[in-house]
């Protein structure tokens, strides 16, 4: 559902706007109708609104210098006034309609289409950061109970057993109750590999490899770890 405000300082300009936005019902909810702008600075951060149908000319603090006052804002704005005289600012601001009073419904039935499409191309940057944010982090469930880590902080994985001992960059090891095959899918990005039947270590911490049979990995931590024969191809590709 899309939240609206209104700010306008005509009492009848509001109320008309507002019972026009009432045929959007089904997808549009009008959380706050204000004809002060400074009592709308005051309330309009707690409302969190996806859109701002705001009116250009009003006594004391037009529509610009509202915005200006307001300083940072993530929602949409839909000017509405009775003059044709702001449309350029309107533009530089990126707004999502200009709509000359009495607004017109067809006019209001546009400006919602795009206000529309705007609010659900931030839904899905939002989802996307937010996807993206947790594929970078790991959940490990201990005794202790659940740590939230980046997996940027791993330096590498060993197999103790049944149980993975994950080492992290200051010095910290989280002892989890799984095993490393476990592990293997879910830290699939480009930095980490398996290295041999005990270990996956993260490369961005390898300092040195020491020729060998496979090999040995040199860890910014101080230890070595001995490469699998098999693994070595896949190892030297990843690194070189």
């Amino acid at each position: 559902m899309i939240k609206a405000v209104i700010l306008d300082d005509e009492i009848r300009g509001s109320k008309l706007l507002q019972h026009k936005l009432d045929s959007f019902d089904d997808e549009l909810i009008v959380v706050g109708v204000f004809n002060e702008p400074a009592k709308a600075l005051e309330a309009i951060a707690g409302l969190y609104p996806d859109v701002l149908f705001l009116d250009v000319e009003m006594p004391g603090m037009n529509g610009f210098q509202f915005l200006e006052r307001l300083g940072s804002f993530d929602f949409e704005v839909i000017f509405t006034t009775a003059y044709d005289s702001y449309t350029l600012e309107a533009l530089r601001l990126s707004a999502v309609d200009y709509l000359m009073k009495p607004v017109d419904e067809e006019d209001l039935q546009s400006a919602i289409t795009r206000l529309r499409k705007r609010v659900a191309g931030k839904g899905a940057q939002k989802n996307l950061k937010l996807e993206k944010t947790l594929t970078k982090r790991l959940a490990l469930p201990t005794a202790e109970g659940v740590y939230i880590i980046d997996k940027s902080n791993i330096i590498r994985v060993e197999a103790m057993s049944n149980y993975s001992v994950f080492l992290l960059v200051d010095n910290k090891k989280i002892i989890v109750s799984k095993t490393l095959k476990e592990y293997e899918s879910l830290l699939n990005d480009e930095c980490f590999i398996r290295i041999n039947r005990s270990a996956i270590v993260n490369l961005t911490y390898v300092v040195k490899y020491r020729k060998g049979d496979g090999g040995t990995l040199e860890f910014s931590d101080g230890a070595e770890v001995e490469v699998s024969p098999q693994r070595k191809d896949l190892l030297l590709q990843k690194l070189f």
